[in-house]
């Protein structure tokens, strides 16, 4: 593992090279690969770390036992997942999902909130974990925003320009399959994809695969 590839990471931020370097080491950072569809954590696991995708992507799931899916959230590459889990020692009550074949660093934090940092990298590390805390925060309550509109449309219109403004652009590519994203939304998928399906000749968006481009409101 190369560690220069992680100066530009929220986790390492504000830390010398020399810093990290003793930051990978107290954590005992190590790296392990994935193939798609493989399990990095399972719901009612308990792990003292927490993953940073280096590369590939992971979801996060709510899986019942009757079949039922909820997909509550997507990591993408240089971001992570399971901190607050790893810091707390709680019992985790999702899945974490390879979405394809990944390579993730998974570094031990657990019960560092515990104990008083006491060098320069603790200090810095402490306030990036609140940083990436906020942030997931940020996000769940996104996702909560969009499903608390009652129909599949409002779902989606709520999605898709959620991601516009995100990515400052009306054209971008989204992080889920259509399965996926009627996961995310809480939606069926055969139902989702008609009102996609009507969307699209109402003018109010393109869209190939993952691909979408959004138009406007036609008015007559």
């Amino acid at each position: 593992m190369d560690d220069i590839s992680l100066e530009g990471s929220i986790l390492f931020r504000g830390m010398t090279d020399s810093e990290r370097r003793l930051c990978l080491e107290g954590l005992e950072a190590g790296e392990r690969q994935y193939g798609k569809g493989t399990l990095v954590f399972h719901a009612g696991d308990r792990t003292d770390r927490m993953g940073l995708v280096l590369s590939g992507a992971v979801t996060i799931e709510n899986n019942d036992i009757w079949g039922g899916c909820s997909l509550l959230g997507h990591v993408g590459e240089g971001e992570f997942f399971a901190e607050t889990y790893a810091l707390l020692g709680e019992v985790m009550p999702v899945d974490v999902k390879a979405a394809k074949d990944s390579r993730i660093l998974l570094l031990k934090v657990g019960g560092l909130l515990s104990r008083d940092p006491d060098c320069a990298w603790e200090q810095k590390l402490t306030g990036n974990l609140l940083t990436v805390s906020a942030r997931k925060n940020l996000a769940l309550s996104g996702r909560n925003f969009h499903i608390s509109k009652k129909s599949a449309r409002g779902r989606l219109l709520s999605y898709l320009n959620a991601m516009a403004l995100q990515k400052g652009s009306c054209e971008f590519d989204i992080p889920f399959d259509r399965q996926q994203l009627a996961d995310y939304l809480n939606l069926e998928r055969t139902g989702m994809s008609k009102e996609l399906g009507r969307m699209k000749r109402e003018g109010l968006v393109e869209f190939r695969k993952n691909h979408f481009r959004l138009q406007g409101e036609k008015r007559s």
